[in-house]
């Protein structure tokens, strides 16, 4: 009996000693209660954010909601329609033993059957958006979205549909005008300005994506005076493309081009225009077009008919690492000239300005990069003089250049099957140059012929290699013709030796810029030239 009661007592002495160790560690808070109960209360309810937290939420939320109420009424659908061009028929059999066809089918074994029937009278339809800014009925949309078109139609959102007249378009700048007539009375939104836009500030999208009428997105300026020049500009072959869009990570899918981004105050500091993607739908990186421009560009086709743009007659470049330590720059930053356009008659070339200065300032304002010098000169009109201040290799220089129009004929883009495949060389081994990285030889005949090359260029020396390994990877490509070394040295380079000569006697981190000839015209032989800065490995 003895002994079950010291049991007993031993047992219950464990138990005190257990539930007092761990009152104690929990007193040090060394447990960790995984109850689903909040610590708020015996209710088990979370804790709610105070007040003074929840406003800034509320006032956030407020803000977009005023916006989107603001802005949707002045938003528009638009809707076009191609009619395709009639073409010679051809007659063909329907099939032997052809019963049934798929659905879709019947149309195109229609189309064959009769030579003198007149063009399918389907029209190709697209639809994107726009935003009125008049309450006379202008509105602002892209280029692309009403081009070439037959009809046009503008749906408000109050779901009244009216006919629209292309007042005016731009291929350069991706802006065009059109009008509608309803009235004196229309809603319209405000212009901002963008240029006092800042990276991290709110932003919304309206517009139509994927057939979605008045969509509104939300996000941040992602960055500004961003180039995108394969999204906008892929071959390339137009001198005067912006390179000053605004990245945002508001949704913008197809359907959206044309629509307004706004700022929190429900101004519109850019017009929607284009996506990267790699599936064709929203990825996270939108552009658009800065609303200081668009306006330039709407006012000059509504009052003129065109656009009255003013050129400084240069092809530019951002500047790289390799560039500046070329230049002999401080720092990173400017423009490089690394062509005149026109080729003849450019207001730069006039002015003394040479391939290979670094336009570091314009109008008594830093020029950090191409973007910010296309900022400048935007504000200004033909025959106005601007002050450029350029660095030619570590010495720093003063110019005065009178502005002019671009020329009438400028071709925006190659035709297509010009620019399908690059001219490939036959029949020539070349030499090596090792410590560039890249094998060259005389231009080839049949390269000659296909391009029809301009003498002027003939006398270069042609790249027919660029090893990955090498220093000029990236920098020169197959079919270049380098004309000239620019530094540390000038002199021309025709042949390998010269090449050799050039850089034989560089060290590793030391850089050798050339003037290179790429991409010729087959039509006209003339060709681009840009300067290319490479950094001896």
């Amino acid at each position: 009996m003895t002994s079950r009661v010291s049991r007993a007592r031993f047992s219950a002495a464990v138990v005190v000693a257990f539930f007092c160790g761990l009152i104690f560690a929990s007193g040090f808070d060394l447990t960790h209660f995984s109850w689903a109960q909040g610590r708020a209360g015996s209710s088990g309810a979370a804790a709610k954010p105070s007040a003074s937290q929840v406003a800034p939420a509320v006032d956030l939320e407020s803000a977009f909601e005023a916006v989107a109420d603001h802005a949707r009424p002045a938003v528009v659908s638009i809707d076009i329609e191609k009619f395709a061009k009639a073409k010679p028929a051809v007659r063909q059999t329907r099939p032997r033993g052809q019963g049934q066809l798929p659905p879709g089918m019947e149309q195109f074994f229609r189309q064959f059957s009769d030579p003198n029937a007149p063009p399918d009278d389907t029209p190709e339809e697209a639809s994107g958006s726009g935003f009125i800014v008049s309450e006379d009925g202008y509105i602002l949309t892209n280029n692309h979205v009403v081009a070439d078109a037959d009809r046009v139609n503008v749906t408000l959102f109050d779901k009244r549909v009216f006919p629209a007249k292309v007042i005016g378009r731009d291929s350069t700048t991706d802006v065009a005008v059109i009008k509608i007539d309803a009235g004196n009375s229309l809603p319209y939104v405000s212009l901002g300005d963008d240029s006092k836009a800042r990276v991290g500030q709110w932003v919304l999208a309206i517009g139509n994506p994927l057939t979605l009428d008045f969509t509104v997105t939300a996000g941040i300026v992602s960055a500004k005076g961003r180039k995108a020049t394969g999204l906008l500009n892929p071959n390339g072959q137009n001198p005067y493309a912006i390179t000053d869009y605004i990245q945002t990570d508001a949704a913008i899918n197809p359907g959206n081009s044309g629509g307004p981004l706004l700022n929190i105050r429900g101004e519109v500091i850019g017009i929607n225009s284009a996506i990267a993607s790699g599936t064709g739908r929203y990825e996270g990186y939108g552009f658009a077009i800065p609303i200081t421009l668009a306006k330039q560009v709407m006012d000059d086709l509504v009052k003129f008919g065109k656009v009255r743009r003013a050129v400084v007659g240069v092809v530019l470049g951002e500047v790289s690492p390799a560039d500046a330590k070329a230049a002999r720059l401080t720092q990173v930053g400017g423009a490089l000239v690394g062509d005149f356009n026109p080729a003849k008659d450019s207001p730069a070339e006039k002015a003394g300005i040479q391939i290979g200065d670094v336009i570091i300032a314009a109008d008594g304002k830093l020029v950090d990069q191409v973007s910010t010098l296309q900022r400048i000169i935007r504000g200004h009109k033909p025959g106005d003089v601007v002050d450029l201040e350029v660095v030619r290799y570590g010495e720093k220089k003063d110019f005065k250049v009178k502005l002019a129009e671009p020329p009438s004929d400028t071709k925006v883009a190659a035709d297509e099957e010009e620019n399908s495949a690059p001219v490939r060389p036959t029949g020539n081994t070349g030499r090596s140059n090792d410590k560039l990285g890249v094998t060259v030889d005389a231009i080839p005949q049949d390269f000659l012929q296909e391009s029809k090359l301009q003498q002027q260029y003939r006398s270069g020396l042609f790249v027919a290699a660029v090893s990955g390994r090498g220093p000029a990877f990236r920098s020169l490509f197959p079919n270049d013709i380098i004309l000239k070394e620019m530094a540390p040295a000038q002199r021309d380079i025709h042949t390998a030796e010269d090449l050799q000569a050039a850089v034989g006697s560089l060290k590793p981190g030391e850089v050798v810029q050339f003037k290179v000839c790429a991409n010729p015209d087959p039509r006209t032989g003339s060709c681009q030239t840009r300067i290319v800065s490479i950094q001896i490995q």
